[in-house]
């Protein structure tokens, strides 16, 4: 295994972050749907993890645990996708530039294997973060 990589890390809106969100913030199919980042298959290999080993991200912002699955898109070798929500909003980058959202693209982070860490449920994110 690899000790880590470095990627940039962009975040956006998808459908299973969608519909996911409507049945329950708390509910695990949410955590499953958003609690995830999508890598280039090349990526995994660096890394030496199969598709659904946790992995830490972090930026200088934060950390968080997620999943690391295939990338759905691509290739994007040294690019990372995490959906929005608690998961993304640990490591990006918190200025709203006064619009009232966040930039949630090209966010230098690091990915490193964490095969024994589980990926916290949303509000256990959301708790860690006060």
């Amino acid at each position: 295994m690899a000790e880590k990589i470095e990627l940039n890390l962009i975040s956006g809106r998808t459908i299973m972050q969608g519909v996911t969100m409507e049945g329950g913030k708390e509910k695990p199919a949410y955590r499953d749907a958003c609690g995830i980042i999508e890598l280039d298959p090349e990526d995994l290999k660096k890394l030496g993890i199969w598709h659904g080993t946790s992995v830490r991200v972090a930026s200088q912002y934060g950390w968080v645990i997620v999943k690391a699955i295939k990338a759905t898109q691509g290739p994007h070798p040294g690019l990372g996708w995490i959906p929005m929500g608690p998961w993304a909003n640990r490591v990006i980058d918190p200025n709203t530039y006064s619009m009232g959202m966040p930039t949630f693209k090209g966010v230098p982070v690091t990915v490193e294997p964490a095969p024994d860490e589980k990926v916290l449920d949303s509000l256990a994110v959301l708790e860690e973060m006060l």
